[in-house]
């Protein structure tokens, strides 16, 4: 399978006309390799909309995919992340990488007529518990958190959901006080059985990570997400430690030895991104690095269509999955071109059956939306 053309350029959503606009989140980086009279997609991570990544793939990835053979995935992308190492592993190369890593995926698995689920082994579960993951609290009251949680609660049926804050990461610890009684009011709201998480977005140092970590704790919450720094992973460890309530962190590693260090400091459930940390390989790797360690593995996915099905084929695979799925904010705005993107369906989303990442694509509609800025 010849590599004959490979396409980089946005996806934009809503009525978002300029590429300056698309870039700045509202928009899915997607990269289309051609081989064969087939097409396979992917997506790199969305961080300032993906426009970097989109640009390394262009100018210094693409030349060097021409003629080669698709089904040489594995050594095409490994000696394309070691060309470009010095750029650092961390980031803009390895989410071209990951995006490269899940469109070859997706045109395996349409040469051979499988979904990719298929060709990683098969799945245990093509039905998926997910939960929806709740964002933009820090900006809320207690009542308007409490209406948001309702809302998404009523329209989708998760069956768990997770409160994030998406707060200012230039201030720590600003309102504790206040984050608790918004955690106590959304228990209220749900009552005492229903699974739910917060996700403090990196907000607190190590002291007010455990007070809050304590609250939740006798709230009933089933994890806390990134309570303190990311890259402060001996803290992350430390807070994990000293807490009965699960501490997750790893959706900003790009890297398998960066999700290593994070279970080496004590964390014991690791949420790596398929857009960011290597595609399909690096998450089925990741996979594996949890098993040996006895760590639990829940992905962190906020896509709505590429990223989020290539996430689901994945967690088809695993057979101790533990917790349900990510459904994040504004999964819904894919509809309209990924026309049989993965939604909830009785607190469930299922995992496409079609060939590769099984996605059904309205062309017209793909044309409409599709901004080009890599030149």
């Amino acid at each position: 399978m010849k590599i004959d053309k490979v396409e980089t350029f946005l996806v934009r959503w809503g009525d978002v006309v300029r590429p300056a606009e698309a870039a700045s989140g509202t928009a899915t980086a997607v990269v289309a390799v051609h081989a064969d009279g087939l097409v396979g997609l992917g997506e790199a991570s969305p961080m300032q909309g993906g426009v970097a990544s989109l640009f390394v793939i262009a100018r210094d990835m693409a030349p060097a995919l021409i003629g080669a053979d698709a089904l040489d995935h594995a050594v095409i992308l490994d000696r394309l992340l070691h060309k470009l190492i010095k750029l650092g592993p961390d980031g803009i190369v390895t989410g071209a990488y990951a995006a490269l890593d899940i469109a070859l995926w997706d045109l395996k698995g349409k040469a051979f007529g499988q979904p990719i689920h298929k060709l990683l082994g098969g799945a245990w579960r093509t039905r998926i518990p997910f939960y929806a993951s709740i964002g933009g609290n820090a900006a809320r009251d207690v009542d308007g958190v409490v209406k948001t949680v309702e809302a998404r609660l009523r329209a989708e049926q998760p069956s768990a959901i997770k409160i994030r804050w998406d707060g200012t990461r230039s201030e720590i610890d600003r309102d504790i006080k206040g984050d608790i009684a918004k955690a106590r009011a959304v228990r209220k709201l749900v009552g005492d059985d229903f699974p739910l998480a917060f996700d403090a977005n990196n907000r607190y140092s190590v002291g007010a990570a455990i007070r809050v970590g304590r609250a939740l704790e006798e709230l009933g919450y089933v994890w806390f997400e990134e309570p303190v720094e990311y890259y402060h992973q001996k803290a992350m460890g430390e807070v994990a430690q000293r807490l009965d309530i699960t501490v997750s962190a790893g959706e900003q590693s790009y890297t398998l030895q960066s999700v290593a260090a994070l279970i080496d400091s004590g964390v014991r459930m690791v949420q790596p991104d398929i857009v960011k940390m290597g595609g399909v390989t690096g998450l089925m790797q990741c996979v594996a690095l949890c098993h040996a360690h006895g760590v639990e593995f829940v992905p962190h996915q906020t896509q709505p269509a590429i990223g989020n099905a290539a996430n689901l084929h994945v967690l088809s695979t695993v057979m101790h999955a533990s917790k349900p799925a990510e459904l994040a904010d504004g999964w819904a705005r894919s509809a309209d071109t990924f026309v049989n993107a993965p939604r909830p369906d009785g607190g469930c989303m299922v995992v496409p059956e079609g060939p590769g990442l099984g996605l059904v694509v309205d062309e017209a509609m793909l044309a409409r939306r599709r901004v080009d800025v890599t030149g």
